[in-house]
């Protein structure tokens, strides 16, 4: 059955060779792929179509034979064509759950971030309450999944946990209008964003935000994108080793989905597989080694990563 989505939040979601590419081309490639699906008008009205299907929860994951995407439902998967950033179209391929391992929602996703969002927090940090919205990126290699674990940096000092909520771009555009921005979401899936408060302070003074937020593994996501929500009204809940340390709702966004995706596409054309952090809760800390970290978004689902040392000493 072919659904096609350029927005399944709103209205209802390598092959290998002998040689690998280098990085920049393999980059290259997936930015050209993504801007020319962005301006693909001849794509069916995934609008309509979607409401052909209830919620789905969409998987990325490894398989014994490669890697696929897929649509969840309860203990089996079933595999899609291709991605799911512009038709998805089931293959009749059934994985077992038990026999796959879930990976980033999304390969070498551009990563969009957003400070202050939540007021207490803001208040917490002992900062002004934004005026618009306060945007940082963090690299592709930042992004990882599900049960990958967490690098503590071998020179880290305080490193704490910011759970968040996740929108996935499915239809990427320019000058998008408020009204308009859900339409462009795919769904939504559980972040969190890692930061180094003593690295993060330090580049804050000099009026930017990269290197705290941005080293390997301090941005993971999933376990699924989850479309058809409202991303109004979530809960967004992280637990230390069993224990709720924050526990917010996306009703006290400053800025919503929406009010972001807008606002970013003023400046620049956002592209399907785009991911926007949207802002954490009160309640951020520190984390240890050995940590387990959860984050839970109900219909989502649960993140989980461990905590460890990084391998690289400086």
């Amino acid at each position: 059955m072919k659904v096609g989505r350029s927005a399944l939040a709103a209205a209802a979601m390598a092959s290998t060779g002998d040689e690998l590419p280098s990085a920049a081309a393999a980059n290259k490639a997936v930015r050209t792929d993504r801007e020319r699906r962005c301006v693909d008008e001849t794509l069916p009205d995934a609008l309509t179509l979607a409401r052909m299907e209830t919620k789905m929860k969409i998987v990325r994951y490894q398989a014994a034979d490669g890697i696929y995407y897929g649509v969840e439902s309860e203990d089996r998967i079933e595999r899609i064509a291709g991605d799911p950033f512009q038709i998805i179209e089931r293959t009749g391929e059934v994985d077992p759950l038990s026999d796959i391992q879930l990976l980033c929602p999304v390969d070498r996703p551009r990563i969009f971030g957003v400070a202050y969002n939540y007021r207490e927090h803001t208040s917490e940090s002992g900062k002004e309450q934004p005026t618009l919205p306060v945007l940082f990126m963090k690299p592709s290699t930042a992004a990882s999944g599900n049960g990958d674990a967490i690098e503590y940096p071998c020179d880290g000092e305080i490193v704490h946990y910011e759970a968040e909520l996740v929108a996935i771009i499915g239809k990427g555009g320019r000058h998008i209008s408020k009204e308009d921005a859900l339409q462009h979401v795919l769904g939504y899936t559980c972040g969190n964003d890692i930061s180094d408060r003593i690295i993060q302070r330090q580049e804050s003074k000099f009026g930017c935000l990269l290197a705290g937020k941005g080293y390997d593994t301090f941005a993971p996501m999933g376990p699924a994108i989850v479309t058809d929500l409202d991303p109004t009204d979530l809960d967004v809940i992280l637990r230390q080793n069993g224990m709720v340390k924050q526990s917010g709702n996306t009703r006290d966004l400053v800025y919503s989905v929406a009010d972001i995706v807008a606002y970013l596409s003023r400046f620049m054309t956002l592209l399907p597989g785009d991911v926007i952090m949207t802002g954490t809760p009160a309640g951020v800390g520190p984390i240890q080694l050995g940590d387990e970290l959860e984050v839970e978004i109900p219909g989502i689902g649960i993140l989980k990563n461990p905590v460890v040392a990084a391998s690289h000493r400086a």
